[in-house]
């Protein structure tokens, strides 16, 4: 058979059912076996949208997607997505077209060296120019995307190599079975012992825990010794908002109050799947001060690599907790009555931050807690970056794992509307939502065009601030001056988001009082279609954040 035959024949036995992509000349010998195979093709609008949906789809339901499109243009489209979901530690395939292998030297049409473009931005990249060795590939590709700490992929695929007859019998065709990565049982007793030791730990649920899917042993072994977690924004909705160990979240931006002083409380951190980065840590200095750190993650290279732990160790996620689980009980050790613990429920209420204004404009404070009050617990959310990332990160209530999906480590603008459509493929039952500002939704906002195409309806929400936010605070707070950053057309008429989703074959409604955004979600969710709800915010509202944990600056109240 073809080699493009063997290659869709492969994406089913490894698990794909859904693909997102846009179909070229460089990439048409797939399609071509694509269009017989038990795989639903989403065609997008832009090359990025379809690994950012890809992504989003992942993230929902942790199963791998298909991202496809064509040479030159089209394959560089997908590194900002690449990057996306590999700083995430999302899997992703990407395969891409490309010129004729004899073609590649001679600067044909769209014909750029993906290997070298890619390959910082993924797991790994192939571009084979032996048809023969595609089997064994993709099934180290699918290996590769699932094991350790999981990733994209990108096969870039020659137009020639494509067409090539190969000897393959998709009967003869095993995924590769991937191997637990466990820590030693004396590394196990060392982190009980530090914290017999400690007297007042602390846990950091980081998002490798919900990408192994172990959540509920965290729980437990927090349950077990009494230990408070805080959740990186990686992690959040690993632990139900009103469980009396959650401690929120800790940082220098969408930290929250009581995960900041549950933190600073604490002598002993113990980190699990979390990459201690900047924007949760802030001034080293002071989050590492007086205390020591455990850090537990399943690539040894993340050990290390911002600070020295006193313990590392390398493990799965889940491995790690079932064993120290496991080791609790054989030890016989029992809950602690330690200081404070008792009271985090209550400090909860107490340092919540203030998000019931009736002003008008609308602050955005108040937009995050009506989405709180509205929305149900099965409710999909999708964020990517600046000032409404901020806020939502800060604000929003998530009860559930993998129902709030953000963009973390990039921080992509253009990554909301494409990644809440592709978590919708994913979960069709739940709803999903994308919250972003004025500005970034003009950043693949054109994929609301596809999700109401294929009747798979997202609801938009737009901060509308008339302002780059999260520039603009930036520039006053570090340099002390303004300049490009204010959109007031965004506000005054000129740019209409509600005739944008018109267009797209939406629906869509402005809002400018803080007492009718439920009814417009209601109208939203009642519609069954994509639907745009702009929302008319106070443009010069900050948000609450600081160059250290300790020194977080307050504009909400």
């Amino acid at each position: 058979m073809k080699a493009a035959e063997a290659i869709v024949q492969i994406m089913v036995k490894e698990g794909i059912k859904d693909a997102f992509g846009i179909p070229g000349a460089g990439i048409n010998p797939v399609y071509k076996f694509l269009e017989a195979a038990p795989i639903e093709h989403y065609c997008m609008r832009h090359e990025e949208a379809c690994v950012h949906a890809a992504d989003g789809y992942y993230r929902a339901t942790h199963e791998i997607a298909l991202a496809i499109c064509t040479s030159g243009p089209g394959a560089t489209n997908f590194v900002t997505g690449l990057y996306t979901a590999n700083i995430d530690s999302i899997p992703v395939l990407a395969i891409t077209g490309q010129a004729n292998s004899w073609q590649m030297k001679q600067d044909a049409f769209q014909c750029v060296d993906m290997v070298s473009i890619a390959s910082t931005v993924c797991k790994k990249v192939y571009c084979p120019l032996d048809a023969q060795e595609i089997p064994t590939i993709l099934r180290e590709a699918f290996y590769i995307m699932r094991s350790g700490k999981p990733g994209p992929v990108l096969l870039d695929l020659p137009l020639d190599i494509q067409q090539v007859e190969i000897d393959f019998d998709i009967n003869d065709y095993e995924p590769k079975k991937v191997e637990t990565v466990k820590a030693a049982s004396t590394q196990i007793n060392q982190v009980l012992d530090m914290i017999t030791e400690a007297k007042s730990p602390v846990i950091i649920m980081g998002g490798g825990v919900i990408l192994a899917k172990a959540e509920q042993e965290l729980i437990q072994f927090a349950e077990k010794l009494q230990i408070p977690i805080i959740q990186t924004y990686m992690a959040k909705g690993g632990v139900p908002v009103n469980h009396p160990l959650n401690a929120g979240h800790a940082g220098i931006q969408v930290g929250q109050p009581i995960g900041n002083k549950i933190f600073l409380d604490s002598d002993l951190v113990i980190g699990i799947g979390n990459r201690f980065t900047d924007r949760h840590t802030g001034n080293l200095e002071v989050y590492r001060k007086g205390r020591k750190f455990i850090h537990i993650d399943i690539e040894a290279n993340q050990i290390g690599k911002v600070f020295t732990p006193d313990l590392g160790i390398v493990s799965d996620a889940k491995e790690a907790l079932s064993d120290l689980l496991a080791a609790i009980e054989s030890r016989k050790m029992t809950q602690v009555n330690r200081a404070g613990v008792s009271e985090i429920p209550q400090l909860r209420k107490e340092l919540a931050r203030k998000t019931d204004f009736d002003n008008t404009p609308i602050m955005p404070h108040r937009v995050f807690r009506e989405m709180n009050l509205f929305f149900d617990d099965n409710t999909m959310y999708t964020a990517g970056c600046g000032i409404t990332q901020i806020w939502s990160g800060q604000l929003q209530d998530i009860e559930k794992p993998r129902r709030y999906l953000p963009s973390g480590g990039a921080g992509t603008l253009g990554f909301e509307v494409p990644a809440a459509f592709g978590a919708k493929v994913a979960d069709p039952n739940a709803t999903s939502v994308t919250v972003l500002g004025d500005f970034g939704f003009t950043f693949m906002g054109e994929e609301i065009a596809v999700a109401a195409a294929f009747k798979k309806p997202i609801i938009v929400v737009i901060v509308n601030n008339a302002y780059l936010g999260l520039i603009r605070q930036n520039q006053i707070s570090a340099y002390d001056f303004e300049y490009g950053v204010d959109m007031p057309y965004n506000q005054d008429g000129l740019i209409d988001y509600v005739k944008v989703a018109e267009g797209f074959g939406c629906l869509g409604e402005r809002v400018f009082d803080p007492n009718e955004i439920a009814s417009a979600f209601k109208r939203a969710v009642d519609s069954g279609k994509t639907y745009v709800i702009d929302i008319i915010c106070e443009p010069e509202q900050l948000c609450d954040m600081g160059g250290a944990v300790d020194q977080i600056k307050n504009f909400g109240d």
